[in-house]
Parts: C-alpha cells; structure tokens; sequence
C-alpha cells in the first residue's frame, strides 16, 4: 500500500489524530504521509482516508 496527501489537505490534522504512525503536520501546516505503510496500519490508513473531510488522502495498492 502506498498513501500520499494531495494538494487539497486544508491541515484539519484528523488523519495525525487518527493514524500518527503514518500521518504527520509539515511546516507549511498541512499533512504529510510517511513512505513506509505497515501491514497492522493500512485498516488506519484506509479509515483516515474516508474521514478526511477534503478527500486529500489517496491510498493506492
């Protein structure tokens, strides 16, 4: 599994909240994804995507 956040991210840091193993805020106050997605936290990944309320979070298998 592979995650990025798009440009959309508004930096409401809900997917940080929800899945701080995978997401974190950047300087510039918006989300970011780590390149590294373990197994045990794609079910994470994958619900902070469908919470985002901009739709900035694109998982891709």
């Amino acid at each position: 599994m592979k995650v990025h956040v798009n440009d959309s991210c508004v930096g409401c840091a809900l997917c940080t909240c929800m899945c701080s193993g995978v997401f974190l805020m950047t300087e510039e106050g918006v989300a970011a994804a780590r390149d590294e997605i373990y197994p045990d936290q794609e079910g994470l990944v994958r619900e902070a995507a469908e919470s985002c309320p901009v739709h900035a979070i694109v998982v891709e298998e």
